[in-house]
């Protein structure tokens, strides 16, 4: 390859590098760990805010119109002593694995997502750790304060309604 054609060939991958870098936010360089997070990639990202948008809305509609089932439920769970607990763990592990392993996004309004999938990390984990706590709260759930599920299931709705609207707004 002579001189010339070799200078021709790095002059152009100058320029494309540089048509990258003026697209990064500023301070940010081609090698930063941070700049490749916050780079939304589409598919997983946006299948995650689905997957996310449906549970939720399931989940908050199910509190809604049957918090006496969720109740049963709960004291089922701490009958179980231990094993309900960490029952619940590997439920609020897994949920909030998938989020944090396909929606890694610290900017925009999508955050909020990335940051409930660790919300459920760390609860699962609480699960696992403290597993006698986890228990107590359990055993707490009685027809009395069934309103609390109808609580949960109104924010469980409002967020389902978020996570769709990010869904839709930020399709591939």
């Amino acid at each position: 390859m002579s001189v010339s054609r070799s200078n021709a060939i790095g002059l152009r991958a100058q320029e494309r590098a540089s048509r990258r870098a003026k697209d990064r936010p500023r301070g940010q360089s081609a090698a930063s760990p941070i700049s490749l997070a916050n780079e939304r990639t589409g598919p997983l990202e946006h299948g995650t805010e689905v997957i996310a948008a449906v549970s939720f809305l399931v989940i908050g509609l199910s509190h809604l119109l049957q918090p006496k089932a969720w109740v049963v439920f709960f004291q089922t769970l701490a009958g179980f002593g231990t094993a309900g607990a960490f029952l619940e763990g590997f439920f609020l592990l897994n949920f909030g694995a998938i989020i944090v392993g396909f929606h890694n996004v610290w900017h925009g309004p999508a955050r909020i997502l990335t940051l409930v999938g660790w919300a459920q990390v760390l609860k699962g984990l609480g699960r696992f750790i403290a597993p006698e706590f986890a228990v107590r709260i359990m055993a707490r759930a009685s027809t009395e304060r069934a309103w609390v599920f109808q609580a949960g299931g109104a924010v469980a709705l409002a967020l389902a309604g978020f996570f769709g609207w990010l869904a839709i707004s930020n399709r591939p």
